[in-house]
């Protein structure tokens, strides 16, 4: 299946057994377009001068993390797209167990990553000291702004029931 294929397209024939899409709920981009606009500009803030595929593990997991499905579709077609494997993808979920995937900077980043979007215990000393340890502050300084970015729009996604299964990548 190319990364171009919607689940539509490929569940056509059977197409009874699936559930009915849901709708969206609110249109924001065009009831508030001004915020729509800001949070591209954040978004491009933060997708300058980062590893693009440490982006996409980034934006990945929050999304799995927050359950944003329509996130978690647009970002894993986007990281396939750019080259990304697809069992770096899949083992995402698991990746304390499936470390031999990651490398040592995936991996911190993931760590604070998953301590960012929970913040139900706050970012332990322990898991911050790791990702600093990696990356300079420049560099930690993008990795936090990533995670900030993409745990703002799947707060948006999920709470306006944005439709998973239709995105197609740009670089596809």
């Amino acid at each position: 299946m190319s990364t171009q294929t919607t689940l539509t397209e490929t569940a056509a024939p059977a197409l009874a057994e699936y559930a009915r899409e849901h709708a969206p709920r609110l249109p924001l981009a065009e009831r508030h377009p001004a915020f729509y606009r800001a949070m591209r500009g954040l978004e491009t803030a933060a997708a300058q001068d980062i590893d693009p595929t440490l982006y996409h593990l980034i934006k990945i997991r929050a999304s799995q993390i927050n359950q944003c499905a329509f996130c978690i579709d647009m970002h894993s077609k986007d990281a396939l797209a750019e080259g990304e494997t697809v069992g770096r993808i899949v083992q995402l979920s698991a990746w304390r167990e499936s470390r031999h995937f990651y490398t040592e900077r995936e991996l911190a980043a993931l760590e604070l990553t998953e301590s960012v979007t929970a913040l139900t215990d706050g970012v332990p000393d322990e898991v911050y000291d790791r990702a600093a340890a990696l990356f300079d502050e420049t560099e930690l300084a993008r990795v936090i702004g990533a995670i900030v970015v993409i745990n703002a729009w799947n707060r948006i996604a999920v709470t306006t029931r944005m439709t998973p299964g239709h995105y197609t990548p740009r670089s596809a």
